[in-house]
């Protein structure tokens, strides 16, 4: 039977010689791979009280509005910075090269509100660290980050934990 790692591609050397870049696309692409992966996503939060889901850019947002539909609430993109039309809160983060600013919007998320974090991949967890600074200025209440990928090796989930994060991932892959 197959599992969830069994439909990412890995493309060596991308986008950079050295990394091994873990393509989910091919994941999506499969609908029984697809359903899985949404389904296993889903059932650590099975019966606990969730408001919103905030989905990171971009493949965030491709897991968040499926997973927020199966759940029967909102969903809330974390955009790159001049995305979003609406007046919005940002927040600044460290890349492997550089700096970059995500935003969301300063109405999307109301105070006291159950807020489950979705993405991908967590790597180094500058992302999902911006994101989780966001939704908690406007007074959200984290539940939990899920996402379906970690990569270990890069302390995401280290640094996520250090916050006080609950951290789900349906699969780790070694290396960079």
């Amino acid at each position: 039977m197959k599992k969830v790692e069994d439909y990412i591609r890995t493309i060596v050397d991308f986008p950079h010689e050295g990394i091994m870049f873990r393509d989910v696309t091919t994941l999506f692409a499969d609908a029984r791979g697809f359903r899985m992966a949404i389904d296993q996503m889903l059932h650590p939060y099975a019966g606990l009280e969730i408001d919103k889901v905030v989905g990171l850019e971009a493949r965030g947002f491709i897991l968040g509005g499926a997973i927020a539909h199966q759940l029967s609430v909102g969903f809330v993109p974390i955009r790159k910075k001049g995305k979003l039309p609406g007046t919005t809160i940002s927040q600044e983060y460290k890349l492997e090269y550089g700096e970059a600013i995500v935003e969301i919007h300063d109405d999307a998320i109301q105070a006291g509100e159950k807020v489950l974090v979705v993405d991908d991949l967590l790597a180094t967890g500058g992302t999902a660290e911006a994101g989780i600074k966001l939704i908690e200025r406007l007074g959200g209440e984290i539940v939990s980050c899920a996402f379906i990928i970690d990569l270990p090796d890069l302390g995401g989930r280290k640094k996520l934990e250090a916050m006080g994060m609950d951290v789900h991932a349906l699969c780790a892959f070694d290396g960079l």
